[in-house]
């Protein structure tokens, strides 16, 4: 069917509709079409004509080509070419030239592609998601970083230095020192690596790109124990999202002092009363309300089948009080730092799939 077919059908399909009784603007709205634009067929306008304007205005007051190539001469000149039009317009009305507004500058640079970036110093580099990382176990991903603690003198803290165990959530090492020093931070590492017992290749350790975290120091250590760095992102704090709640749950308890450590000693021995708390007290909500210890030490699971064993007994004995499923007691098996969406997206669809199969 042609064009004009078409638009020949639409005409008779609208003046059946009013002819049966219908209003002609609501017989349009169904069939797609603008009543305006009925009205024009009917009146015979010819479905080749184009009825807009051929003809290009073009302001009076529009700049011509000299002017334009005067204007992008200056803006690419040596003493203007590291400069906005922004910083150039300025200068130039301070000697008396007006040459265009600052929107004329930008426009005109934007037509050469000359707008990305101007100045001479190296371009912003783009920063990609560290690699996605899981552990399936204790003591095959940790994370680290070092917060602020206060003193007496303003203006001067001192430094609590925290890995944990993504996994577990355990609080493997810590330390209060008075400066950040990538020394102090291998020798901490050596510590941790002697207790726990870990083998070259066994741990990821991941942290922000402070200069402690990147020191010669620090990467020397890690190489000499076998342990593989993993860095996030400048500036990106949800990299190393772990250690940043660590730090919000430490700081936010009723016991976080009011007043600034009047010195070193007084420091650490706060910070040791917490770490014992949060390791051993503490019932964590992203690993099923055990302790960081108990999953440490492998003791959640059976902890886990106990809470699910004794809520289908409650169950069972008043099964009213249950319109669907009990509590969700299942262990987390994977625990990811930094995943990619699609992976993410995946493996929770096949531990949902796990955990119904379980149940079953």
């Amino acid at each position: 069917m042609t064009a004009l077919q078409q638009r020949q059908a639409l005409i008779e399909s609208v003046a059946e509709a009013t002819a049966a009784g219908a209003r002609q603007d609501q017989a349009c709205a169904v069939l797609g079409l603008s009543p305006r634009t009925l009205q024009r067929w009917q009146a015979g306008e010819s479905l080749s004509e184009d009825q807009r304007s051929l003809r290009q205005y073009r302001p009076p007051h529009a700049l011509n080509e000299a002017e334009r190539t005067r204007i992008l001469a200056v803006a690419n000149s040596a003493e203007f070419a590291d400069l906005p039009p922004s910083q150039i317009v300025p200068r130039l009305a301070d000697r008396g030239i007006y040459l265009g507004s600052e929107s004329t500058f930008y426009r005109l640079l934007k037509a050469a592609q000359q707008v990305k970036h101007r100045r001479s110093e190296r371009p912003s580099q783009p920063r990609t998601k560290p690699k996605a990382l899981s552990a399936t176990a204790p003591n095959q991903l940790y994370s680290w970083d070092i917060t602020y603690l206060p003193t007496a003198i303003k203006g001067q803290f001192y430094y609590l230095y925290l890995f944990l165990d993504i996994f577990s959530r355990q609080i493997v090492g810590w330390q209060v020192f008075e400066e950040e020093s990538s020394y102090y931070a291998s020798e901490l590492l050596r510590d941790i690596v002697r207790r726990e017992g870990l083998q070259p290749g066994q741990v990821i350790l991941h942290s922000d790109n402070g200069s402690p975290m990147k020191g010669a120091t620090m990467l020397a250590t890690l190489q000499q124990l076998g342990v593989m760095p993993s860095l996030s992102r400048p500036a990106v704090s949800n990299d190393n999202p772990y250690s940043e709640s660590l730090f919000k749950t430490l700081k936010y308890r009723p016991q976080y002092p009011l007043q600034p450590f009047t010195d070193l000693t007084i420091a650490r021995q706060w910070v040791d009363d917490l770490v014992q708390w949060y390791n051993h007290e503490h019932r964590h909500s992203a690993i099923g309300f055990v302790t960081p210890a108990q999953r440490h030490a492998g003791l959640d699971e059976t902890l886990l089948k106990q809470r699910t064993a004794l809520y289908e007994d409650a169950r069972r004995q008043n099964p009213r009080r249950w319109s669907q499923n009990t509590r969700n007691w299942n262990r987390i098996h994977t625990v990811h730092l930094n995943p990619d969406h699609a992976e993410t997206k995946n493996k929770s669809t096949q531990e949902v799939a796990n955990q119904e199969q379980i149940a079953a």
